[in-house]
């Protein structure tokens, strides 16, 4: 064994040797070849190989582990960590090795709240625009998806995007579409319910089923886009088509880091243009992922709220949810967490009441008195305060301590609500969901205050309708106060990039109760990291948005891989 290497200094040809490289290197070749980009539209064959022994080094490793933040080797073995430092560990022999060429590592990224599942069931070929920057880099996209994906299938892009992020300002027009996908019929959705845009055979589509589509492709907001997603989900989704969605959308994360998604529903849907894109069938919805994982094919880890929304003081699908269901129940790969975004009665009571209805009360009781997590979300100046009172009166009858109750978004929480949330045990899910849209009068959440707080909290997404799934973009979010229209409308509760990946990562195993297996590089941990293409602590604030994973491996498994092996040395 030698120690003392440095951070960057590669092994000698004869350690090369030594560690068996060649050897494992043809064992494991095969695999290389099934690693495919998320964009590929494929979801036959294998996409998950078995897990492997594999020797990283000569990489900025960071581990988010306080006793041992920075290292340059880790070893994998059986799924798991098995070494964390800085020199070459004996029981590495064997293994496989990678050379990180002085890379990045962290551990893999946790989306304490997002809506993967929605996503998975798009119709078409969705394709995330929430990274690009103008509109010539949306017609790029969209050709590269169309280069990959069956001649004429529908292309999609519903939700986690808006014209604010584009320099031009404005949706692509039809004839801007026709120029880059000429040949696939194309559907450009903001938010919940458009507005909407589509090519020449997008219209022509729309048009032939009565859908009203402007000369420029567009579709107003509101009813016109609801009926065109309607009409796309109608003709568009079957069972296949939604296990390669689903598969689409894990293989997007993975390309971004993000390891572990925590699901959080969907209203459910009603078959009606009123469904928009946030509604699914609450029943259905997850059963993509779960076959994917019965073929030894799902590539990230899943995490699944139920949200319920009943009227009626009696909340019959809660009940029978609570009586029928067990919270935190599943395996490593999936697996129930607890009920949530919405635990019962009108979600939208509470942004015009100071009280909640009947049915939350009676819900939120019945959830404390089954020992599950609910989490509820909070979006204005005075939701918050009902929500907590409302768990205050809870607790006082069946404590609350220890179930891990949590409140997402909060962007007008104050300090005196943060405490008193604290003092019931509870924690706190923040969203750079403002970024796109946001306003100094609409900003928030106030990170600085919450973390300086000292209460659980973690970073999520909550994409993919108002927000982007990207995790850098809402680490960007946090630690400039910057939306996406360049102006900074938030700077005052800004966080450090060390505080916001902790946030991302570590912080967030309190939410899934697994922080003994996942967050952090330690040994005995799952084996759940991530390679970046540069190093998020060295480059400038606009960096952060194009930081992207060249190599994700999850339980020691090589999930997503850009190349590493045959990669350049990395961006600065």
């Amino acid at each position: 064994m030698r120690t003392g290497r440095g951070f960057s200094e590669p092994l000698s040809r004869r350690e090369f040797l030594k560690f068996g490289i060649l050897a494992s290197f043809a064992s494991t070749r095969s695999w290389d070849v099934a690693q495919r980009s998320w964009s590929s539209g494929r979801s036959s064959g294998p996409l998950v190989p078995p897990p492997q022994d594999l020797l990283l080094f000569n990489g900025r490793i960071y581990t988010m582990d306080p006793r041992n933040p920075r290292a340059s080797v880790v070893l994998i073995r059986n799924g798991r960590i098995a070494y964390v430092g800085n020199a070459l560990p004996a029981q590495g022999l064997g293994a496989r090795q990678i050379d990180l060429q002085g890379r990045a590592v962290i551990p893999g990224i946790i989306d304490n709240h997002n809506h993967i599942a929605l996503m998975a069931n798009r119709p078409g070929y969705h394709t995330p625009l929430e990274n690009c920057a103008s509109i010539r880099e949306v017609q790029e996209t969209l050709a590269t998806r169309a280069a990959s994906v069956p001649p004429g299938a529908f292309l999609t892009t519903i939700g986690g995007f808006h014209f604010n992020q584009f320099a031009e300002r404005r949706l692509p027009t039809r004839r801007e579409l026709d120029e880059a996908v000429p040949r696939h019929p194309t559907y450009l959705s903001i938010g919940f319910s458009g507005p909407s845009v589509v090519n020449s055979l997008g219209r022509r589509f729309f048009a032939e089923r009565g859908i009203p589509v402007g000369e420029d492709g567009s579709i107003a907001p509101g009813e016109a886009s609801n009926r065109a997603l309607l009409t796309l989900r109608r003709e568009l989704l079957t069972a296949e088509e939604r296990r390669r969605g689903a598969l689409d959308a894990l293989r997007y994360g993975l390309s971004l880091g993000v390891t572990t998604h925590l699901d959080q529903g969907a209203f459910q849907a009603t078959n009606t243009p009123q469904d928009g894109a946030a509604h699914e069938d609450n029943y259905t919805m997850h059963r993509p992922f779960f076959q994917l994982h019965a073929e030894g094919r799902l590539p990230a880890r899943i995490r699944i709220n139920f949200l319920h929304t009943d009227l009626s003081p009696e909340v019959p699908t809660l009940r029978e949810r609570l009586r029928n269901s067990f919270p935190f129940f599943g395996d490593e790969w999936i697996r129930t967490v607890g009920i949530g975004e919405f635990t019962a009665g009108d979600p939208f009571e509470l942004f015009a009441h100071a009280e909640p209805g009947a049915a939350w009360r009676v819900g939120t009781r019945l959830v404390a008195a089954a020992g599950w997590r609910n989490e509820n979300h909070s979006l204005t100046r005075t939701d918050y305060q009902a929500i907590i009172r409302g768990w205050e009166e809870v607790d006082r009858e069946i404590p609350l301590g220890g179930l891990r109750w949590t409140l997402a978004h909060v962007p007008f929480i104050t300090r005196e609500w943060v405490e008193r949330l604290k003092a019931l045990g509870g924690g706190l899910s923040l969203t750079g969901w403002r970024y796109l849209a946001g306003t100094r009068e609409a900003n928030g959440p106030p990170f600085r205050m919450i973390v300086e707080s000292g209460i659980p909290a973690g970073l999520s997404s909550d994409g993919m309708q108002i927000a982007p799934m990207n995790p850098w973009l809402h680490m960007y979010y946090a630690t400039t106060g910057v939306n996406a229209r360049g102006e900074p409308i938030n700077e005052e509760q800004r966080i450090s990039r060390q505080e916001a990946l902790r946030l991302y990562t570590r912080a967030n195993g309190w939410f899934l109760r697994e922080e003994e297996h996942l967050g952090s590089l330690e040994v005995g941990k799952w084996a759940d990291l991530v390679v970046l293409n540069r190093d998020p602590f060295q480059v400038p604030d606009e960096g952060l948005k194009r930081i992207r994973s060249v190599l994700t491996i999850v339980g020691g498994r090589i999930v997503h891989d850009e190349g590493l092996l045959r990669a350049p040395a990395p961006e600065r």
